[in-house]
């Protein structure tokens, strides 16, 4: 597995914490709390608001729904990946960075070193040593 499938879950957690964040600015609209929305564009005149903010909510959180799906499912895929792996300290430096999504230097706490260095040198050691073993040939017998 690559460092960037590795990211998803992380990726997707930080599209879902905005996608929520639009989803709160959309219902404070609904709510007469706010005037202002952003990203939504300026439209003069009668209009039914209450109902394109309705339609706009009921769209966003069905978004929030189907990215939180995703985000499980890369969860679960993740974790099928991490328990996989034979070393017990890798598994531990993986689900901290990964799942967890903790910084290098937390990691490295986690893990009783002081030096961020020793755990991300080491893992970028074991996805070179995975790439390795994915990129050679099969003998054949």
């Amino acid at each position: 597995m690559t460092r960037k499938e590795l990211s998803q879950l992380y990726w997707l957690n930080r599209e879902i914490a905005e996608e929520k964040r639009r989803l709160a600015e959309l219902e404070a609209a609904a709510s007469g709390c706010t005037a202002k929305i952003t990203g939504l564009p300026h439209v003069p005149g009668a209009y039914d608001r209450l109902g394109d903010l309705s339609a706009l909510i009921a769209e966003q959180r069905d978004l929030v729904a189907r990215k939180v799906r995703r985000s499980i499912a890369e969860y679960n895929r993740l974790n099928r990946f991490i328990a996989s792996v034979d070393d017990a300290q890798m598994r531990v430096i993986l689900s901290l960075r990964y799942v967890k999504g903790l910084s290098w230097q937390q990691v490295a706490f986690a893990v009783g070193e002081c030096d961020e260095s020793y755990p991300r040198r080491k893992h970028n050691q074991f996805l070179r040593k995975s790439e390795d073993a994915e990129n050679a040939e099969p003998q054949a017998v």
